[in-house]
């Protein structure tokens, strides 16, 4: 069945300017597929969501790097070569974090542990009979020699990386197969998406309707600044805040300043989330450690410091003033994401928040515009 020209009414597609617009110049054949695209979308990540994370994980990390890719083209190196260059990067990032960082990092953590009854024993001697004079609060409420125990158990368990791995092997040989073949499969499917991923892209812009492409190209564009301006520049606000923090605690004398940085860090995935959470374990840690309070007012300076970094230098620069995710949406999409997915929808959720974020925006100025909201009282 051909569509008539009755199906739709008669739109400029240069005058197509927001997602209602937009379905109203569609066809009702388009109508239809576009329904079918989604749902076999829907149906496609619900059953394939395992065989998709790989591919997912490669999507996301071809996304970041393609930016880095296309500079270094245009310093006059060819795409392959620039996407060599980029794995080259990651690649010694990740030999530094295997030699320097995470060894590091898990020594603070398995000594924290151990230090939790100790900490535990300070939290009820000396810091809740000051609390007390405050509020009400139970002493046992800070009582941290069963979680200790409980941590210092699970982390003998899985002490032995040998073991852990000859125990799943033994137990389940598909899910480790499954396991390596993703972890072999990451990095070449990242290598030939990043290597074509301006021709992908602009093959998909080509499948789109002529009748359509201007407003989606705009749309898209809109969806784009607003993932980027959240996952690419918030990742390295995360990495750089981090790194900060860790810095500034190893130079006060903070004992365990590595962890308490990548807490920080890794929290900033929320804005100022990072800054909240660092600063209360870090404050903790500096009370519990030193028995002055000049260490204590250089924990405080330090993440002042680093919140000022990022307010003036780090977001202007990496984030701008582009419209991001507000830090309830990226909550709930990735709450919602994994409930519905799981890990594939945890992939998905950002850049889904991403899409629905643009086109509210469009339909909230629309309803502004509408006799909806400017309706009078006259009957």
């Amino acid at each position: 069945m051909t569509d008539t020209p009755s199906d739709t009414p008669e739109l400029d597609p240069q005058e197509i300017q927001s997602p209602e617009e937009l379905v109203r110049g569609m066809t009702v054949s388009q109508r239809g597929l576009l329904l079918a695209l989604v749902i076999f979308t829907g149906l496609m990540v619900y059953l394939l969501g395992p065989v998709l994370t790989p591919f997912l994980v490669s999507m996301v990390l071809a996304y970041l790097g393609d930016p880095i890719a296309d500079r270094l083209e245009n310093l006059g190196l060819g795409r392959t070569t620039a996407v060599c260059t980029v794995f080259a990067f990651v690649i010694l990032l990740l030999v530094l974090a295997l030699l320097v960082v995470i060894p590091g990092t898990v020594r603070q953590l398995h000594h924290a542990i151990q230090l939790l009854p100790e900490l535990g024993n300070w939290l009820q001697t000396t810091l809740v009979p000051w609390l007390s004079q405050y509020v009400d609060i139970h002493p046992e409420l800070f009582n941290l020699k069963d979680l200790s125990a409980t941590l210092s158990g699970e982390w003998q368990k899985t002490g032995s990386l040998l073991k852990y791995v000859g125990g799943a092997i033994g137990g389940s040989t598909m899910t480790v197969i499954t396991f390596f073949t993703n972890l072999f499969l990451i990095p070449v499917v990242t290598f030939y998406l990043l290597r074509d991923w301006d021709r992908l892209i602009a093959n998909v812009g080509q499948m789109i309707p002529r009748n359509l492409a201007p407003t989606v190209s705009t749309l898209s564009n809109e969806c784009d600044d607003v993932l980027a301006s959240f996952l690419k520049g918030q990742l390295i606000v995360m990495c750089l805040l981090g790194l900060t923090y860790g810095l500034g605690l190893w130079l006060v004398g903070l004992q365990f300043a590595m962890l308490v940085g990548l807490i920080a860090g890794l929290a900033s995935i929320v804005p100022y989330m990072g800054f909240i959470v660092g600063i209360g374990v870090a404050l903790v840690m500096a009370l519990f450690q030193f028995d002055t309070w000049l260490p204590v007012g250089g924990v405080v300076i330090v993440f002042m410091i680093g919140q000022m970094l990022e307010g003036m230098v780090f977001t202007p620069l990496l984030v701008g003033d582009k419209i991001g995710l507000h830090p309830v949406a990226v909550i709930f999409a990735i709450m919602a994401g994994g409930q519905l997915f799981g890990f594939t929808g945890v992939l998905l959720a950002l850049p889904v928040a991403a899409v629905i974020m643009v086109l509210l925006v469009h339909l909230y100025g629309n309803y502004k515009g509408s006799h909806l909201y400017h309706a009078s009282n006259e009957s």
